[in-house]
């Protein structure tokens, strides 16, 4: 896996060697029909979405996580490295009562519910985004990240360009249902990011960006909105996909690989953060927007 440190601030000012950039080139920018003109973070959609962010990465934060759960952070920076996720979890465990449902209002009652909420929590959503990222448990973390980064998903078993179609409404299904008799589930979310980008940040002191690989069989399924020279194209990721830090791993998904440095502030989660979730692949889950990438051949 390869970390590179971010760009020297005059870099990120010089005209010259980023033309589209400075002149607000709209291949640079976040289609409209993309994102939310509100989200829960401290930098607006169109910004964290736009290829300039890619290039030129600043942290995100979600709002009011530092503030309800300074305990868990004042927590984990006593502690040594290999004990903070074992810190992490049982953080979350306690404050969402995930062992203890019906403290946080669980009909007994209800066969049904008992069954689905014994089993609500980030673990499972993340176990059945591994399985299928099209599933109900990823139509969740979709949810998520347009809730919080304002990104709309642009694909979810099939393309999802029309609000008010067919494909949109069946996603929006799959996200309340998955969503319904759980235990503040997105804002367990919050803290499993805050948490990766706390990891992260340790680990790799002073980087912004790592080398991250995608195996696809056909380009024509992801939005290109600028082709170049050399395989380099500008696309428009889902606001969640999966990405390998392995270019081997990558290729067993398909013939061509895209290449992309990818911002560590845009990094949800990867394989490792936490022991037995997200196991195999070398996986990274990756909040999308506008990115450069290169394509190329097995």
């Amino acid at each position: 896996m390869k970390i590179e440190n971010m760009v020297a601030p005059d870099q990120a000012q010089t005209c010259d060697k980023t033309p589209a950039l400075c002149r607000g080139d709209d291949k640079a920018t976040l289609p409209r029909d993309a994102r939310l003109t509100i989200n829960r973070c401290n930098l607006p959609a169109v910004v964290l979405g736009s290829l300039t962010y890619q290039k030129y990465p600043a942290p995100l934060l979600l709002d009011g996580v530092a503030e309800f759960h300074g305990d868990l952070f004042r927590r984990l920076a006593a502690v040594p490295a290999e004990a903070r996720a074992a810190v992490f979890r049982d953080y979350l465990t306690v404050n969402f009562r995930l062992d203890w449902p019906e403290e946080a209002g669980l009909n007994t009652s209800n066969s049904a519910l008992r069954k689905g909420r014994a089993k609500a929590s980030f673990v499972r959503v993340l176990r059945g985004w591994s399985f299928d990222s099209d599933s109900r448990d990823a139509a969740v973390l979709k949810g998520w990240v347009e809730s919080r980064f304002g990104l709309i998903p642009r694909y979810h078993g099939q393309p999802l360009r029309d609000p008010s179609g067919e494909a949109y409404r069946r996603y929006l299904e799959m996200r309340s249902h998955g969503l319904y008799g759980t235990n503040a589930l997105e804002a367990q979310f919050d803290l499993v990011y805050a948490f990766c980008q706390l990891q992260l940040g340790l680990r790799h002191p002073g980087a912004r960006h790592v080398t991250l690989y995608r195996g696809v069989n056909r380009m024509a399924d992801h939005e290109v909105l600028s082709r170049g020279e050399g395989g380099r194209h500008v696309i428009l990721l889902n606001n969640l996909s999966s990405f390998t830090c392995s270019r081997e791993r990558a290729c067993e998904f398909g013939d061509y690989i895209l290449e992309v440095k990818v911002p560590l502030s845009k990094i949800f989660f990867y394989c490792g953060l936490l022991p037995g979730v997200l196991q195999g692949e070398d996986e990274f889950l990756v909040i999308g927007g506008v990115v450069e990438v290169t394509l190329s051949t097995l």
